[in-house]
């Protein structure tokens, strides 16, 4: 794959949720992670050379169509999938976005991190085109974590504290799922390591929800927690009152 090119499932043109403002969204292709409550398990599939790719000019021009409704705050997100499979393409959309003066964010369970190279030295290059990095916590206990995700998390926390070390803005994301996630002492323990580091700017409770269902069902694939029911409003403001000291507020204020 060249590196100025990125294998893309699909673009949404105005994301209202995908970090700051308005934000160009692009979904990468591939993810390694199986995350039982994933509602894009299509996007899953690792490219091919079947697939056709995007170049960056071609994904930013795309881009810069939408530019006018972004305000000060929008630009563009970057997810997946899982982004940083394609780190070589993400590097060079992410510099020549900034060439541009576009803000980036990228959205990611961090689950390819590593601090050997190449990859780490190709990270650290693209922390320094990066505005804004969505990181998703899924479940702090390694075990639960690889159960839940089929992959343990040791990576995925320390990728939390290299971006502490680095400096990076970070909204940290937990997705809150009964009798799985939303333990009370599991989310004492979350906001714990949320506040052993330096750059969260935000913490966001996102309701487990089921909306994805029917892309596992057309897959062919048995979807796992069927029986488990959707949060309650007072389970989420409970929730966010312990990762985010008081409902709405963000964690770097």
């Amino acid at each position: 794959m060249s590196v100025s090119k990125l294998y893309v499932h699909s673009i949404e043109s105005f994301g209202s949720v995908d970090g700051p403002g308005i934000r160009f969204v692009i979904f990468l292709k591939g993810c390694l992670m199986r995350c039982r409550y994933c509602h894009n398990p299509d996007t899953w599939r690792l490219a091919t050379g079947k697939d056709e790719p995007m170049t960056v000019d071609e994904l930013l021009d795309k881009a810069e169509r939408y530019r006018a409704y972004w305000g000060e705050e929008g630009g563009i997100t970057v997810s997946g999938g899982e982004a940083l499979l394609q780190i070589d393409g993400l590097i060079a959309l992410f510099e020549e976005a900034h060439r541009r003066g576009i803000s980036t964010c990228l959205d990611t369970a961090a689950q390819p991190f590593s601090r050997t190279e190449p990859f780490f030295g190709k990270f650290v290059r693209l922390m320094k085109a990066t505005d804004t990095v969505l990181l998703d916590l899924k479940h702090l206990d390694s075990q639960r974590h690889k159960w839940l995700t089929g992959h343990g998390n040791e990576n995925i926390l320390d990728c939390a504290r290299c971006l502490s070390e680095l400096g990076v803005p970070v909204w940290i994301r937990h997705v809150l799922v009964p009798g799985i996630t939303d333990d009370e002492n599991h989310l004492r323990r979350m906001r714990s390591f949320i506040d052993s580091l330096d750059n969260v700017k935000r913490v966001e409770v996102l309701p487990y929800h089921t909306l994805g269902v029917y892309k596992w069902e057309q897959l062919g694939l048995k979807y796992t927690l069927a029986d488990v029911p959707i949060p309650s409003a007072e389970q989420k403001k409970r929730a966010e009152a312990i990762l985010c000291g008081m409902p709405g507020t963000r964690v770097g204020q």
